[in-house]
């Protein structure tokens, strides 16, 4: 089939559907691409360097919607591009199902099927479909860059002759992908970061990045992410004025604040009142994520900057993966790419459109002439959900004693039986093998068992257990190797020379690699 990528005409819209490196790809699929001309150029890519990839360039849209099977981009469809979609054509594209149901049904009404790249379920298997988490990915680093240019201070703190500077506060709200995004960026900026979200169990990410997870004196049992589609769930009205009690708290000493709470197709919800940004300094900033749908701060104006009478700058620009379009259309047309592998299992060219896969069926919105949104939820979000386990009843001392004696009598009698095989084998071998060769073939057995007994035992201190047993194990051989370094045959003393040259490096190589991967996960 022939994949087409149309120039996008969302104004300020820079991001191009089809690279000419995932164009190399999809034809290795066996589909034929064709762009229109100018498509790539605002995110670096020219008609040049399409057509080296070996991608047709269209002269017109209309020229390109006609010609192409699927039609791949990036913003929702305008009325003009809904007119121009055919029965059997395939869309693949942002949507916004709740918002635009009209153009919905118009696509399923002339049978033609719609992909909504945001529909893509949040399970394992489609992470790398996932363009949502791409471009969230992208928006959260782009949001610190641009707090950073409208802050009027250094974020890391600085000691020089002219006087000492703090660093920057920085608080980030959700951590999601953008959440996350935002603060590996902060930190690595030097700022102090603190993080927040409704899901408790995602501070251990927030900390082991060297922010500061911000807790709140509230109990609320939460929903588990998987069974919500990976996204944190709706909270209590109690929950609710306790979070905007502790972001009251901390809005006066906070100089960078940016907003990330926002589920698809739903409102974002108010987390940033006027009250609070009232009680901020001279000079801070606000980035609001979710500006496109309401912002989760009560001032923030979309598409735009705004500066409040206290001096606070809010910035609610809905086109931040755009401002990276580059980096964006790489993301998002690999993410394409990746679905259109398992639209092509064969690889010969020809799309099997399997409702019956989770993916695809999630991600279908409108299909055969029918619209299929909403998709029932996927199978893993029933085993997500499934009931906990009771836990195991607690043994009295004397039952522990029993199993554990029990536990013993089995691994002795094991311990019994092996011996005494391995003590038949020997006899065996030693009816038939030379006395000469008995010697050492039982000094041989030894060796193993003390060698198997020392490895084994090693504690495990200050590195890994891995890096333990290895340690161990090279260990004897360079003492090995020691033995018979002196022997009087230069081919010997040469091996065990080079042997425990080698052995050298594994240990010393392993102690450095291990403080290497601790270093990774500790706080400067």
């Amino acid at each position: 089939m022939k994949i087409g990528t149309p120039k996008e005409i969302f104004e300020g819209e820079a991001r191009v559907a089809m690279t000419p490196d995932s164009a190399l790809q999809l034809q290795k699929l066996g589909h034929e691409c064709i762009v229109e001309t100018g498509a790539g150029e605002m995110a670096g890519f020219s008609d040049a360097d399409y057509k080296a990839a070996g991608v047709e360039v269209a002269k017109t849209a209309a020229a390109l919607w006609k010609a192409a099977d699927i039609v791949a981009k990036v913003r929702v469809p305008s009325d003009a591009e809904m007119k121009r979609l055919r029965e059997g054509q395939t869309l693949i594209s942002f949507f916004s199902p709740v918002a635009d149901e009209d153009k919905m049904a118009a696509a399923a009404k002339k049978g033609a099927t719609v992909i909504a790249m945001e529909m893509i379920p949040r399970i394992s298997r489609a992470q790398k479909m996932d363009a949502l988490s791409s471009m969230a990915n992208i928006a959260g680093y782009r949001a610190v860059i641009e707090a950073g240019n409208n802050f009027g201070r250094f974020f890391t703190g600085q000691i020089t002759a002219a006087g000492k500077v703090p660093p920057a506060k920085v608080l980030v709200v959700g951590a999601g992908v953008a959440g996350l995004a935002a603060i590996g960026t902060s930190t690595s900026l030097g700022a102090i970061t603190y993080a927040f979200d409704v899901r408790p169990e995602v501070a251990e990410q927030v900390e082991s990045m060297g922010a500061e997870f911000v807790y709140l004196d509230f109990e609320e049992e939460q929903q588990d992410g998987a069974s919500t589609g990976g996204y944190a769930s709706v909270s209590s009205p109690e929950f609710r004025e306790a979070q905007l009690a502790k972001f009251r708290e901390l809005a006066p000493e906070m100089d960078i604040v940016i907003t990330t709470a926002l589920i698809p197709n739903r409102e974002a919800p108010e987390l940033w009142t006027e009250d609070m940004v009232k009680s901020m300094k001279t000079g801070s900033v606000i980035v609001d994520l979710a500006a496109e749908k309401g912002g989760n701060c009560k001032l923030t104006v979309a598409d735009e900057k705004i500066v409040t009478e206290n001096g606070v700058t809010i910035i609610g620009y809905t086109d931040f993966p755009s401002r990276m379009a580059t980096q964006s259309s790489n993301l998002y047309a690999t993410n394409i790419r990746h679905l259109m592998t398992d639209l092509t299992p064969e690889k010969d060219g020809v799309v099997n459109h399997d409702m019956e896969d989770d993916v695809i069926r999630g991600a279908t919105i409108a299909h055969e002439k029918e619209v299929t949104f909403p998709p029932p939820p996927p199978k893993v979000a029933a085993i997500a959900a499934a009931p906990k386990k009771e836990a195991p009843k607690e043994l009295t001392a004397e039952e522990k004693r029993e199993q554990e004696l029990a536990a013993f009598k089995k691994q002795t009698q094991t311990q019994v039986g092996l011996i005494a095989v391995g003590a038949a084998l020997v006899l065996a071998v030693g009816l038939v093998a030379p006395a000469s060769f008995m010697q050492h073939f039982i000094v041989f057995i030894l060796s193993v068992f003390i060698g198997f007994q020392v490895i084994w035992n090693v504690a495990h201190s200050l590195h890994t257990p891995l890096m333990a047993v290895t340690n161990a194990i090279s260990s004897i051989i360079i003492l090995g190797a020691l033995i018979q370094i002196g022997s009087s045959s230069l081919l010997i003393t040469l091996l065990a020379a080079l042997s425990v040259f080698m052995a050298s490096i594994n240990i010393f190589g392993g102690f450095l690699v291990t403080r290497r991967m601790l270093a990774m996960f500790q706080k400067s």
